[in-house]
């Protein structure tokens, strides 16, 4: 299980909606399950079908994680017009087994969906999301 402060989970929905039409993608760092801080990362594709992150972001991103004392929860991106399910896209590039993998659908704007995941081997595990 996966838990998010309801003020760093509003964070990820209102990156998403802002750039939507494109995906939005970013990190969340905390400790024992527990979302403490909230990365935005820029989407170098600037695509509403696919998300890069650029190596130096995340990079500097990660130095700073370690630099707190946290760890690299999970990685989030959306979906513009899919349901909040990864992609075989997001199988092929899910390279943390340990991490959640969040996706924020954006197909019912007005009602933002999120679902956690992780993805072992190319297999699809759902896990639960506990806003507080």
């Amino acid at each position: 299980m996966i838990y998010f402060p309801k003020e760093l989970f509003n964070i990820i929905v209102e990156q998403a909606k802002d750039e939507f039409p494109n995906e939005c993608c970013g990190i969340v760092a905390g400790k024992d399950g527990w979302v403490k801080k909230v990365y935005k990362l820029t989407n170098v594709d600037a695509s509403p079908e696919s998300f890069s992150v650029d190596p130096k972001e995340q990079l500097k991103v990660m130095k700073e994680i370690r630099a707190l004392g946290l760890e690299m929860l999970g990685i989030y991106h959306s979906h513009v017009a899919s349901f909040a399910y990864p992609s075989n896209r997001d199988v092929e590039l899910a390279f943390y087994p340990d991490a959640y993998y969040l996706i924020i659908s954006l197909k019912d704007k007005d009602n933002p969906q999120i679902r956690a995941f992780r993805i072992i081997e190319g297999k699809i595990i759902e896990k639960e999301i506990k806003i507080t």
